[in-house]
């Protein structure tokens, strides 16, 4: 596996992508430090809430629907909620007494906006409060080899998210592991603070596999979630041990076992 990382790292640099990024002091990038630390020490479902993005993405979600998600958020010690941007101004409400971070997608669910609108929905979203944005990336460029046009993709969500939190979601199940690879690398030196496996959408969710895959080649720096198909303790155990930090799921009351 080091080779073919090796070999994606080469690739990358031979077309003048970048795979590493000097990471700036700010503290989206020290909370993440803490966050990984704090992930490796997890021996026990009930101390996975702080890593839990409690979920909610369906389209027919409600107002009532979103209320809840924020309460249960706050009962529970969740680390943020993930909804659609159209709901972010009434999560900030019902969050903002509390330390339960505020998350949102950008490009959800295919990725294949046009990147300025992907910068400027991220934009907007952290003018309405987001703390961390989860985008998509645009897998049909990736797998086409357009790697700069990926790249500049992801910098413009960074850059307009002005130092909030980014997480990349690669789409796994789309990608062979040489393109998971590249994803991940890409990603890094474009700026992003994580990686991220699925959408939930697509075909496939977040496997062991992958989420090792996505460790080993982001390093100790970046953080990395597994989202998609994470219902039960032990499928979040397992990803905490594979290597993730964060957990994205609708059924993070049930993991922790309330």
């Amino acid at each position: 596996m080091e080779a073919l990382i090796e070999q994606g790292r080469q690739k990358l640099k031979n077309v003048g992508i970048p795979a590493d990024y000097d990471r700036p002091s700010s503290d989206a990038w020290r909370s993440l430090e803490d966050e990984i630390a704090g992930a490796q020490k997890v021996r026990q479902p009930k101390e996975l809430a702080a890593y839990i993005d409690h979920t909610l993405l369906k389209p027919e979600a409600d107002k009532q629907a979103i209320i809840d998600l924020c309460r249960q958020a706050v009962e529970h010690g969740f680390c943020s909620v993930c909804i659609n941007p159209y709901w972010l101004p009434l999560a900030k409400e019902h969050l903002k007494d509390s330390i339960v971070k505020l998350c949102t997608v950008c490009g959800f669910p295919l990725g294949a906006d046009d990147p300025a609108l992907k910068s400027d929905e991220a934009r907007k979203a952290v003018e309405q409060g987001a703390d961390e944005v989860d985008m998509v990336i645009n897998i049909g460029a990736l797998k086409s080899g357009l790697y700069q046009e990926v790249s500049q993709d992801i910098a413009g969500v960074v850059k307009a998210a002005g130092g909030k939190t980014v997480k990349v979601i690669i789409e796994t199940c789309l990608l062979n592991d040489e393109q998971k690879i590249e994803a991940c690398l890409i990603a890094k030196g474009a700026g992003a603070h994580f990686v991220k496996t699925s959408t939930g959408f697509s075909s496939g969710g977040a496997t062991v596999e992958d989420i090792s895959l996505m460790r080993k080649t982001v390093g100790p720096e970046l953080g990395v979630k597994a989202s998609g198909g994470v219902k039960t303790a032990d499928d979040a155990m397992a990803m905490i041990k594979a290597g993730a930090n964060r957990i994205g799921t609708s059924s993070g009351i049930k993991i922790i076992g309330r």
